[in-house]
């Protein structure tokens, strides 16, 4: 009996993923050099819109209630409590500078995926400080000290925001899958979700009375990176940008390796990869920029080269001026040896 010749195939589907990034970025480029900045800012704006999937079409009073207040000394911690949605209630930490003003400059701190909102102050949630700061680096208590007020909500799908049966059976695992899976079921996405809930925070904000409504930022590390510029390119009430940790391309990051489900958005690849949405949306209101060099989930050289295009898209704005950028040693963590005080002087200059 003659032997049956076998054909060596390729069965897998990497070259069709790679085919697929690299015909939609040919048709990106094209439709960019077509268009004006402004009409390149209109396009991405309405693609981010629909990416992340429907906004809840009414959003009630929030009623804030004051839960407690516990001083330490340089500063106030309060916890709040807001209303986003029907039946949606969200703890939030508001770290007050002590002083004499009657309002200050505000920040958004959007934490990253982890304890929820405690990471951010470096605290148990019983309010006791940490002897490891954690890859947070106590981003709020070093905000709220150079004199800006901290707003942290808790972000849904960690902290006390998972799901009940999550929550009891794995008190250190996130709900961000199942959020994610079943929200789409809904023409949802949990990263619109939480964009929504941003700009919820941006409404209390904005409600508080020593707080200068003119004056509000935003600081948005790793997963809460996504979330501060995805606000911050839907909402001009944000004068000032800092990301950490998340600035990258989806090529190098979440297309190469395995990230969290609440990265990936549909369809948004067809008109904008990450360094088109950020600088596109963004410029020129002033933006920080700073990564790991040693970040393995989000790598230096996808960094660089966004920060380079970064670079370009503010100098076509004549803003180049408004865009700073860190490389520090570490690896997946806030340093904040610049964007710290960078983010203080944009909210608080012409004071």
């Amino acid at each position: 009996m003659d032997k049956m010749t076998e054909h060596v195939m390729n069965w897998t589907t990497d070259a069709f993923l790679k085919k697929l990034y690299e015909d939609t970025s040919a048709e990106r480029l094209q439709l960019a050099e077509a268009t004006s900045l402004q009409e390149q800012r209109s396009r991405l704006a309405q693609a981010l819109r629909r990416a992340l999937g429907a906004f809840p079409e009414h959003s009630g009073p929030l009623n804030p209630v004051l839960l407690k207040r516990r001083d330490y000394g340089d500063y106030t911690l309060e916890k709040v409590a807001y209303t986003t949605l029907d039946g949606v209630n969200v703890p939030v930490l508001i770290l007050i500078p002590k002083g004499k003003r009657k309002r200050y400059p505000a920040v958004l701190a959007c934490h990253g995926h982890g304890n929820g909102q405690w990471d951010a102050v470096g605290m148990d949630p019983q309010g006791q400080e940490l002897d490891d700061p954690g890859i947070h680096n106590r981003v709020a208590v070093r905000l709220v000290k150079l004199g800006l007020v901290v707003v942290i909500p808790e972000i849904m799908g960690f902290g006390v925001r998972r799901m009940a049966a999550e929550l009891e059976e794995n008190p250190n695992y996130s709900s961000c899958a199942t959020l994610s899976s079943q929200l789409l079921m809904y023409g949802r996405t949990l990263a619109g979700m939480r964009v929504y809930e941003a700009m919820r925070a941006l409404d209390y904000i904005n409600s508080r009375s020593d707080v200068d409504a003119k004056r509000v930022g935003i600081f948005g590390f790793s997963g809460g990176g996504l979330i501060a510029a995805y606000t911050a390119a839907l909402d001009e009430r944000i004068k000032a940008v800092a990301l950490s940790g998340w600035t990258n391309t989806f090529q190098g990051s979440i297309l190469a390796m395995h990230h969290c489900i609440d990265n990936y958005l549909p369809g948004l690849l067809l008109d904008a990869e990450q360094p088109d949405l950020i600088g596109g949306l963004l410029a020129p209101r002033p933006l920080f920029v700073e990564g790991g060099e040693q970040d393995p989930i989000f790598p230096v050289a996808h960094t660089r080269r966004t920060v380079a295009e970064l670079e370009n898209r503010y100098a076509l704005w004549n803003a180049s001026d408004r865009f700073q950028y860190e490389l520090h040693a570490g690896g997946h963590e806030i340093s904040g040896k610049l964007s710290f005080d960078w983010l203080h002087r944009q909210l608080s200059e012409d004071e």
